[in-house]
């Protein structure tokens, strides 16, 4: 059986970011059977109401309606636990960057709608907004764990959609979507300042307005 805490322990154990694109990019490839999804459901559902320090293995258990040493027998510790929560997320989140940019006419209109879509469903996924609200110094190991392989994952997959949108197109699009997201990690993280970034049509004309011009080399 390959579980998702299976997958966390390989990325901890030298697949890296390799690994996590195999699985990050074929969405629809749980690789959860029924027992696992009920475990990470209830785990995710633990998550977003008391925080990720609060929680106990035993929460988890007793919300999914099994043994703790099943958990354990899967997971093998709470923090292979959170690990499967945040890449299943992470799949699912990168599922609907992709359907926002499908179909698009331009790679610059890819950039908008994709940031659009990750900025906006960054802020309001329930386990963010907990994490957000209420211990954000636990995000960056999170987003850093096993080297940044998240990020990492995120930034090819999304590269090689603006890649395949204009193939001919000269622009370094793995250290331009880096920079689109570590730019959304900042907004998330540094909330305010003097960008108008709050509702969907702001967000859309600044990517618009400075983001694309990173698609043209000079």
């Amino acid at each position: 059986m390959t579980t998702d805490a299976t997958d966390a322990s390989r990325a901890g154990g030298g697949a890296g970011a390799g690994g996590l694109l195999a699985r990050l990019s074929s969405p629809e490839a749980g690789g959860a059977d029924d027992l696992d999804a009920r475990i990470l459901d209830a785990a995710l559902a633990e998550f977003e109401t008391y925080g990720l320090r609060r929680v106990s293995v035993e929460d988890v258990a007793r919300r999914a309606g099994v043994a703790r040493t099943t958990i354990y027998r899967r997971f093998t510790s709470k923090d292979r636990l959170l690990q499967a929560v945040i890449l299943r997320e992470m799949r699912r989140f990168l599922t609907a960057i992709a359907r926002a940019t499908e179909g698009l006419a331009t790679p610059e209109d890819a950039v908008v709608e994709g940031f659009v879509a990750g900025l906006q469903g960054a802020r309001r996924h329930p386990l963010m907004r907990r994490v957000l609200d209420s211990e954000p110094e636990t995000l960056l190991p999170q987003l850093g764990m096993n080297g940044g392989a998240v990020l990492v994952a995120a930034r090819d997959i999304l590269a090689d959609r603006l890649r395949r949108a204009r193939p001919e197109d000269a622009a370094d699009h793995d250290a331009v979507v880096e920079v689109f997201v570590r730019l959304a990690a900042s907004l998330l993280l540094v909330p305010g300042g003097g960008l108008p970034l709050e509702d969907d049509d702001d967000i859309r004309a600044f990517a618009r307005d400075y983001l694309t011009r990173m698609l043209h080399r000079p």
